[in-house]
């Protein structure tokens, strides 16, 4: 408590901001005093770069594709010679590819797995290269931020999106390796499940209604918590997922063992293993999975705002 959310004399990169989500987060962190480096891969990075120089704030655009390994080192490069620090990565870039598992082509898995999996590796292997070399340097902890871009398909196993599953799987166990490995020199590592309407995803949310209000599925909404977990306040939080929509912020809890089975002997033979786990699962409903579908009993009250 009483820690600043202010983030005056950072800098911020984050990727895929040139639209809906990044670019809302891009906006949060510009207006907390962040100047920012814009990565997207076309010329609305520029756009939003321009949107928060004409607010008052700092901000360059760079362009790349993600899954380049040598991006990282661009965005990097970019923010200390422009900006003089490199301080928060915000990753965020990625695509869409959406079919059963049964349909799915390669460049289907392929596509999504680079963009979504690799792109968010390549930028925080170069983060991590930056912060440890600057950590050494200055003989103890530096500041360093990572906010990842998961998503509640990975805590559903989304049956359309086995691909895009598999990619924010893979992202949050990332960001548990990279709080984990970063921690000594100072460096916070988390994930977020955010749900908004973007252009993304348009065909799942639909379009807005016209309330007079905040839209309950507003990016917005999301960039106030990137703003706060890149800030000094959230010093202690690290390797954590949050849930993010509407009024609510929800933190999830790791998996727990739910039953434990023990051979008799030294080693289960197949028959003892039927008789303890097959009757274990007798009757087990459809939802009573690994899966984590106890999250959409959040739905209603997170979307009610005022």
């Amino acid at each position: 408590m009483g820690e600043s959310v202010s983030l005056a004399g950072r800098t911020a990169v984050i990727t895929g901001a040139g639209a809906g989500l990044g670019r809302s987060e891009a906006l949060a962190l510009a207006a907390a005093g962040a100047a920012v480096v814009v990565n997207d891969m076309g010329p609305a990075a520029e756009s939003v770069a321009e949107e928060i120089r004409a607010a008052g704030g700092q901000a360059v655009a760079v362009l790349g594709d993600v899954s380049d390994w040598t991006l990282g080192e661009r965005l990097i490069a970019a923010a200390t010679s422009n900006f003089g620090s490199f301080d928060i990565l915000v990753n965020n870039a990625g695509i869409l590819r959406d079919k059963m598992i049964f349909n799915l082509s390669e460049s289907d898995w392929d596509d999504v797995i680079r963009v979504h999996l690799k792109g968010h590796a390549a930028t925080s292997h170069a983060a991590a290269v930056y912060w440890r070399n600057a950590s050494k340097a200055a003989g103890g902890p530096v500041y360093g931020r990572i906010v990842n871009t998961s998503s509640e398909a990975f805590l559903f196993g989304s049956a359309g999106q086995p691909n895009y599953s598999a990619a924010k799987a893979g992202i949050t166990a990332l960001t548990l390796s990279t709080a984990q490995g970063l921690a000594r020199y100072g460096v916070t590592a988390n994930a977020i499940c955010p749900r908004a309407r973007t252009a993304m995803t348009a065909e799942a949310f639909g379009e807005a209604e016209e309330t007079g209000t905040l839209d309950a599925l507003a990016p917005e909404r999301v960039g106030t918590l990137v703003s706060y977990l890149a800030s000094p306040a959230s010093h202690e939080i690290t390797g954590q997922v949050f849930v993010v929509y509407g009024k609510m912020v929800a933190l999830m809890a790791s998996p727990k063992v739910e039953n434990r089975f023990d051979a008799a002997g030294s080693a289960f033979t197949v028959e003892e293993l039927d008789e303890q786990l097959s009757s274990y699962f007798v009757g087990r409903g459809q939802y009573e999975t690994y899966a984590a579908y106890s999250v959409a009993e959040l739905e209603k009250p997170a979307l009610a705002v005022d």
